[in-house]
Parts: C-alpha cells; structure tokens; sequence
C-alpha cells in the first residue's frame, strides 16, 4: 500500500464512538446526545455553573460540542474553558471539529484563539488533517505550508475513489468477509482446499444458510471471500490459511457487537476484535490516523484499502460472486 499502513499491528480494542457528557454535580447530568446543538440549553446550564473545564469519561463539552454541535455552542463554550486547546485522548477540540468535518465549528474555535497549527495525535495538526479532508482551504495556511506528502496524496486519492466505487454500500447484519492481497479466487479455493459449488442460489432472507459456503470474487489486487449470512470468511483457520505469504484483513458484521474485524500475516493472527472505520487511538501512528480519518464509518471500505484491493464496484461484497465454495470440515476455530 501506498502509506504502509498494512504493515502496522494492531491489538484488540473497542470503538470509543458517541461519548456522552454526563457526570454528576459537574453541571451536565442528563444531558442528551443530540443537546450540543441547543444553544438556549447549553447557555442555561453554563448560566446555572456547569463547569465547561469538566473531564468526564474521555472527553470535554468543548470537545463533545466541537464534533456534533453547533457554532454558536461551540463559541459560547470555546468564551469559557481555561485552555482552548486542552486535549482528550490526544485530540484538542479544534483536531475533532476537523475530524468530524465540522468545519464551521472549526472556524470558531479559531476564531477564538484555538491553534491549527498545534501537533496533536501522531503528529497530525487540525491544519494539516484539514488537508486530507474535503475542507482543504479551512485554514489560512501558506503556500506548500503542512503539505501532505506524495504517499499521503495518493492515500487521499485512493480513498476517495474507492469509496466513490463502493458507492452507498449498505452493510447488513451478518455479513462477513476476508479481502485478500496478491491471490486470485481460484489460489483461495486451492489453499482452503475447497470445493466448487455449481448452481447455488443464496436466499437474501434467509441468514441461516449453510456456513460453509462461501462466495469468492476476483478483484483488483487481490480477491473478496464473502458471505451475507455469517462469519465464515474471518474464522482464523480461513484467514490463516488464505494470508499465507500475504495479508488478509477480515470483517464480520456482527449483529450483536458490531463490526468486527482481525488481520492475519502469512499465516499468523496479528489482530482480532478490531474497528475497522472506527477513531484512531492517541498511539496509532500517523498513516493509521490518516485511514482512519479517509475510512471513517466505512468499515467495508476500509478493510479492502487495508489489503490493498482496488475495488471498481461492491459485487464482490454484496453481489453474486465469481464462484461458490463449500469449505471442508475442520475446526477453523484453531489459531496457530
């Protein structure tokens, strides 16, 4: 891959997505998701001596306002917090109105005195995140100033035309998938030592289909094992076996925790229970923040760019695959 993302290993983690303020006797008890946009709510609870400095669980209100409220709440408390540029979890609250593309929050806050400049999380300033993002000009930076470099552009480029490609893809509950670099559909069914299936026709309603089967697609720089109704395609014993030599990145839409997703190296399971799509953490390096900022909510998306597969539509994902293979019986719960 163009940033060498694909070369960084992961560990386990949970998203930490839709943070809520709501401590007690901090002022902000009660206080609903959707409020940072109330204008008239927030004042009166800042009137009333909500503390706007608190730190509740891992973020701030200038924070929680900076990434899903409204200008006139985020000026309002960016008037009143000791230090504009206070960080939670690494981020300030200017680096998550960039992250969130707020940009008219992002305005305000350097409207008063919040720094674009500051390096925050793997070095990312807001200014130079701002760069990668669909606001390149939110900031009044100086010709070639922050610059992205020539991998970093070719990320952004990736990424923007993937997604394009994948179009409103919808990701239902149950799906899974291992995006393969390198290996044709034809070399996955060789290494799983599967066998073809002619004919099959999958019930779209029915989430209960036999577990073995699994689709397999052909796809620019590698190849899609799929499957609507299961976890088939990141079982371990698959994604051992199909990374042999290469990388395989594999998801499950879980219905009951989300998506999940875990990378397999030539044959070892380098991570598992991961958030594709999900926020980076304070110490990912920089070109993991930089997918993560280009794939965010995009979990489908993300984990193909991880492997290096350049899709031109979703068939692969969520159409009728180039071949059917029914996965011999063994146990593909085995990790080593």
């Amino acid at each position: 891959m163009s940033v060498g993302w694909d070369k960084i290993t992961h560990v386990s983690r949970t998203s930490r997505r839709g943070s809520m303020v709501t401590a007690d006797r901090s002022g902000w008890a009660g206080l609903s998701f959707w409020a940072w946009t109330d204008y008239g709510q927030i004042r009166a609870r800042l009137d009333a001596g909500a503390d706007p400095n608190a730190p509740v669980q891992t973020s701030r209100p200038l924070h929680e306002a900076a990434e899903r409220g409204s200008p006139e709440v985020v000026a309002e408390l960016a008037r009143r917090v000791d230090d504009l540029d206070a960080e939670c979890e690494g981020r300030t609250a200017l680096w998550r109105a960039v992250y969130a593309n707020r940009p008219d929050n992002a305005r305000a806050l350097v409207a008063a005195g919040a720094d674009p400049r500051r390096p925050t999380i793997a070095g990312w300033s807001p200014a130079r995140l701002s760069l990668a993002g669909p606001n390149p000009d939110l900031f009044d930076l100086e010709p070639g100033e922050l610059e992205l470099s020539r991998e970093e552009v070719a990320a952004v480029a990736e990424a923007r035309r993937l997604t394009a490609a994948l179009g409103n893809l919808e990701v239902t509950e149950g799906l899974g998938l291992a995006c393969v670099a390198g290996i044709s559909s034809a070399e996955a069914a060789r290494r799983l030592e599967a066998v073809p299936v002619e004919g099959f026709e999958p019930d779209p309603f029915d989430f209960e289909q036999d577990i073995a089967l699994i689709g397999a697609t052909d796809v620019p720089g590698g190849c899609v094992i799929s499957q609507l109704w299961g976890y088939a395609p990141q079982m371990p014993g698959v994604t051992r076996r199909l990374s042999a030599g290469t990388i395989c990145y594999g998801f499950y839409a879980n219905p009951k925790s989300g998506g999940q997703g875990s990378i397999a190296r030539d044959g070892v399971i380098e991570g598992w229970d991961l958030s594709p799509g999900g926020d980076p953490y304070p110490d990912d390096p920089a070109e993991q923040v930089l997918a993560a900022y280009l794939y965010q909510r995009n979990a489908v998306a993300y984990c193909c760019a991880y492997a290096g597969l350049r899709l031109t539509d979703s068939r692969a994902i969520n159409g009728k695959p180039d071949r059917w293979l029914r996965l011999p019986e063994r146990d593909y719960w085995q990790w080593t």
